[in-house]
């Protein structure tokens, strides 16, 4: 098998969640081309419907699904439908995530509805989408999981503190459900992005689309742009493939300097 080879995902079928716009929808376009066939699921069945149509351009088979990661039983009938429908589940991407009302605040303005909605969100959803793929996984072959997380958890951020925290719960997650699922031939590893300008992103910092160019400078990011969805998909794509066979618990940094 050459090097290029690889990285292939023949053969795979992956459920990517958030799958409908932003970072989830670049990761299952770099799914496909790679090779993968793509479940995709998010709460409006329009959006994935619409990145599902793309999927299929590729030549891959996709599945649209409308799914509520908050609910511990929507995800465990995503893991299901995804292994009936296609006779096989390789990867999950656990993408969903964000906030409800998209308003800054720090720890003292927080009301407790507003921590619980994070924590389950961001956290609790990747915890409950782990356990629904590798009860599957664990019986056929193994598999791998991705968990998105986010530059973030690893500094202070005021006004964003809750997202923050379970960002950084997702990063030990990550190692812990690494070393259980090991012995399954489960590999479970997590991207952290840095600032990618999503709609969520633009909503949470009140910023115009004509801003975006500036803003590498303006959060101070060596390379000197933000990043896109298409820089997070290569990673997806590698930590999904036979070339990272050797390499699970880990945080991957993608944010355009250290």
């Amino acid at each position: 098998m050459s090097i290029l080879d690889q990285f292939r995902l023949d053969g795979q079928v992956t459920v990517v969640t958030g799958g409908g716009r932003g970072i989830g929808e670049g990761i299952a376009l770099g799914m496909a081309e790679a090779g993968s066939d793509i479940v995709l699921a998010a709460r409006r069945k329009d959006e994935v419907e619409a990145v599902a149509e793309k999927v299929r351009a590729l030549g891959r088979r996709a599945l649209a699904v409308p799914c509520d990661v908050m609910y511990i039983e929507q995800v465990e009938q995503l893991a299901q439908r995804a292994f009936d429908e296609f006779g096989k589940l390789t990867c999950w991407v656990s993408n969903a995530g964000g906030a409800d009302d998209r308003v800054p605040r720090t720890f003292l303005e927080m009301p407790e509805r507003q921590w619980d909605f994070q924590m389950n969100l961001n956290l609790k959803a990747v915890w409950t989408g782990a356990q629904a793929a590798a009860r599957i996984m664990k019986d056929h072959g193994g598999g791998t999981i991705i968990n998105i997380s986010s530059a973030a958890a690893n500094r202070a951020s005021p006004q964003n503190g809750p997202y923050a925290v379970a960002k950084s719960g997702v990063n030990n997650l990550t190692q812990t459900l690494a070393v259980e699922l090991a012995e399954f031939g489960i590999r479970v590893n997590a991207v952290a992005p840095g600032p990618i300008p999503t709609e969520v992103f633009m909503e949470f910092l009140k910023l115009d689309e004509s801003e975006i160019p500036e803003l590498g400078k303006r959060f101070g990011i060596p390379l000197g742009r933000v990043g896109t969805p298409e820089d997070i998909a290569p990673a997806c794509v590698y930590l999904a493939s036979s070339a990272s066979s050797w390499m699970t618990g880990q945080v991957m940094d993608i944010r355009g300097g250290p």
